[in-house]
């Protein structure tokens, strides 16, 4: 049974939401949390992967962030900087499994299925795979007609337990290209702005309602799903991990 939180805002402090799902992660590979699959409206923020940690720029790329008016916060997966800010739908999926290590690629192909489905019922040319330019690359981004990129994930794996997350970007793509721009090349990484895009940009008019509802609708369609509220208690022990998070810092 797969749990679905609805959808939420959670933008206080930027660096909450990931937290919450790393509490959630720790939970589950305990045994103490079910399958929860979450659909926030973050706040502004470029999370940087642990590879930009260790490269020489990655400081003047954190205050880059700053400047452009995004909160710099370490992200939960792996992968490069990528941008969340309000008209970005950032999803959670948090998966107990003893063989964790054994199911990562599976993970992948099923969101990266699921969010591709979703993007084609609402118009749509929705495609999996690497697109040469983009910004945080891999094998399992969601492009539109191999133009535009609309959604990056990574993941997480702990001897129990999974976290399968990323962001699709439903409108203000102007903002993605705005905020990596002199994050990347503080970072001293490749690529090319053109190629980030938004659902908005295929579908005239399409809200991010619309897209958490056609995600949340294909998930059902695919899963048995039950309603579920995030319980106030993981939300509270998130708000201890703000260095882990929030604070900067090799």
């Amino acid at each position: 049974m797969l749990e679905v939180m609805a959808p939420a805002v959670m933008d206080d402090p930027p660096w909450l939401d990931t937290a919450v799902s790393w509490a959630l992660l720790q939970h589950a590979t305990a045994g103490t949390a079910a399958e929860t699959l979450r659909l926030v409206r973050p706040a502004r923020i470029v999370a940087f992967g642990p590879a930009d940690r260790l490269l020489p720029g990655f400081e003047a790329a954190w205050e880059a962030a700053r400047g452009a008016g995004f909160a710099p916060v370490n992200r939960l997966a792996g992968g490069h900087a990528a941008v969340f800010h309000e008209q970005t739908i950032a999803f959670s999926w948090t998966v107990p499994d003893p063989r964790a290590r054994a199911g990562i690629h599976e993970r992948f192909r099923e969101i990266s299925a699921l969010i591709a489905e979703a993007l084609r019922q609402l118009g749509v040319d929705a495609r999996i795979g690497a697109l040469p330019g983009e910004y945080c690359p891999g094998e399992y981004s969601v492009h539109a007609g191999g133009r535009t990129k609309l959604m990056g994930v990574g993941q997480r794996i702990l001897p129990a337990a999974a976290y399968v997350g990323g962001v699709i970007v439903v409108d203000r793509a102007d903002l993605v290209r705005d905020a990596l721009i002199p994050v990347y090349r503080a970072l001293g990484l490749d690529w090319r702005p053109e190629t980030s895009g938004s659902v908005g940009e295929e579908v005239n008019g399409v809200t991010w309602d619309d897209v958490a509802a056609a995600l949340l609708a294909v998930v059902a369609a695919h899963r048995e799903v039950r309603e579920t509220r995030l319980d106030p208690a993981i939300v509270d022990e998130a708000r201890s991990f703000e260095v882990e998070f929030g604070g900067g810092g090799r």
